[in-house]
């Protein structure tokens, strides 16, 4: 097929606004997937997934579609998680696109992921396609929705398509559409291999198996490739596409998204955001702009229940790392507990995510220490370590003061709750950067679509907030301070020094490393109190 005729894209969107269930109807009207063998939510194909209505993995496919021209488009959608804690694997699906569908549920409107989804695809140069969902839903608020997107983006009325991915209701004309809004991928013609690997996993028989969009150039099965991070060497086993099932191919193109075989053991030779090329032009070969390196933001300990089940805990941990490259673990032994592993997350969500995976999938029951987050502290030689257990903190006479990960925090909400909200932050050592009218509230109605009125305005907030009082049940604060309504996003922006100190409980006159915290100065009676009072409970 020809690059005129590839259109390549994802869809973003905010957790639970129908990206899974477009997507869906995008493999039905494409005739991808017969309607006999569509099942809800397609291409989430972990249990997990399904079972919480949310995607966890990025997925790819390839879709062959005939416009009313006659005209046979090759549409590749990559399909993305909308939760803040796997945002690297959106910021990954971006790279490979030229176009982005941003969906917004007509029953909520913006919310804090879509305009942190929408700011890294305006990063990337993406062509944006508004389109509200769920349209026949009774408490649907077109008119107001629309609006929003009108002031917050600069978006026009006659841009945004109504769609509700339920029925199926405007995705033909959506479809329909997309390969005139959506730009053809650049190709320049007779360039050497360049390809951008934006997701990998691990197959017993085949290796790393590497998705990617090819740039320049094509790649065939027995072709050396090289990685350009690293310089590994590779001859290609498969290549082929998703269709969704991969589906072998004798090659793949330039502007084309599929899959590599590469038969390497190693997830982290292949690493995510690295180019391939081929052997002999790897000299000449500039890099394709790749995605910053994932750092883990939340610590925990992962032990086993049972001590015997440490060499298991360990290969699961292994294994898994093999899917996931943003699970980052080192052994560790606590006096309480045994040895077991210090585990580093992107976010309380991946946490319990890797958990309930392991406990699912490796059946290895274990206990999971508090998540803390990593401090950085400076010696007194000038020397600046990273510490993710409190355990690890030298004494006081060893180090001049110790940092705190700060975070940028947005917090879209109904007015009526900015007062509560505020308070709030306050209380968690927040400070206010600015707040915005999303919409400035009216009564009008919206018969034609059972809108209705919209007489709350809507406004987002940003402010910074240290990570610690993120993870110390911030989130369920604002839902219930909000009454479920307000939706929170946030980013790293770096370490700060803080008025910090290591607070140790002891047991029967021992300290158990597994219970030391970091915590403010002002709080650590308060916390230490609440700490003991929990404990005796407990013992």
């Amino acid at each position: 097929m020809h690059s005129n005729d590839i259109r390549n894209f994802c869809i973003i969107a905010h957790i639970d606004h129908g990206k899974s269930t477009l997507a869906d109807r995008l493999l039905e009207v494409t005739g991808t997937v017969s309607a006999g063998e569509l099942v809800e939510q397609h291409l989430d194909s972990m249990d997990l997934e399904r079972e919480r209505g949310i995607t966890i993995k990025a997925q790819a496919v390839r879709m062959a579609y005939t416009s009313t021209a006659g005209i046979t488009y090759q549409l590749n959608l990559i399909d993305t998680p909308g939760h803040v804690d796997f945002s690297y694997e959106v910021s990954r699906s971006l790279a490979a696109c030229e176009g982005a569908i941003l969906l917004v549920d007509a029953t909520q409107g913006i919310q804090a992921q879509t305009l942190a989804n929408v700011y890294l695809a305006m990063e990337k140069d993406l062509v944006l396609i508004p389109v509200i969902n769920k349209i026949d839903a009774p408490s649907a608020e077109v008119d107001r929705v629309t609006g929003e997107l009108e002031q917050t983006f600069g978006f026009s009325r006659n841009e945004v398509f109504l769609v509700s991915a339920r029925t199926g209701e405007g995705v033909h004309q959506l479809v329909e559409r997309l390969p005139e809004l959506i730009p053809a991928p650049k190709v320049k013609g007779n360039s050497p291999l360049r390809a951008l690997i934006f997701d990998s996993t691990y197959d017993q028989y085949k290796g790393v198996i590497a998705y990617v969009r090819l740039v320049d150039g094509h790649i065939n099965p027995g072709q050396t490739i090289k990685f350009l991070s690293n310089g590994v060497l590779t001859d290609v086993m498969e290549v082929g596409s998703f269709n969704p099932k991969p589906l072998r191919m004798e090659a793949l193109q330039a502007g084309e998204v599929g899959y590599i075989a590469t038969g390497l053991k190693s997830v982290l030779d292949c690493r995510v955001g690295d180019t391939i090329t081929s052997l002999n032009s790897s000299k000449t070969v500039q890099p394709l702009i790749g995605y910053k390196p994932l750092k883990p933001l939340v610590f925990a300990g992962l032990y086993p229940t049972e001590t015997n089940d440490y060499q298991d805990l360990r290969e699961a941990l292994e294994r898994f790392q093999l899917n996931d490259a943003a699970l980052a673990f080192s052994p560790e032994v606590s006096p309480a507990l045994g040895a077991g592993f210090r585990c580093g997350f992107l976010g309380l969500l991946h946490m319990e995510i890797v958990q309930e995976r392991l406990e699912r999938e490796y059946g290895i029951d274990m206990i999971i220490t508090a998540p803390s987050v990593s401090y950085m502290i400076r010696l007194n030689e000038g020397k600046e370590i990273f510490v993710g257990n409190p355990g690890d903190i030298p004494p006081p006479d060893k180090y001049r003061e110790i940092l705190e990960p700060w975070l940028s925090v947005n917090i879209v909400t109904p007015a009526r709750f900015l007062g509560p909200l505020m308070e709030l932050i306050k209380q968690r050592r927040g400070e206010f950067s600015r707040t915005e009218y999303l919409n400035h509230g009216s009564a009008e109605f919206d018969g034609s679509r059972g809108g209705g009125p919209a007489l709350d305005p809507r406004v987002l907030m940003t402010f910074n907030l240290p990570l610690s009082e993120l993870i110390t049940g911030m989130y369920s604060r604002v839902k219930s301070v909000s009454q479920g309504y307000a939706t929170l996003d946030y980013e790293f922006t770096g370490y700060r020094v803080g008025l910090l100190t290591k607070l140790d409980l002891l047991v029967n006159g021992q300290i158990v490393d597994a219970l030391s915290l970091i915590v403010h100065k002002d709080k650590g009676y308060l916390k230490g109190k609440e700490l003991v009072q929990r404990l005796k409970k407990a013992i």
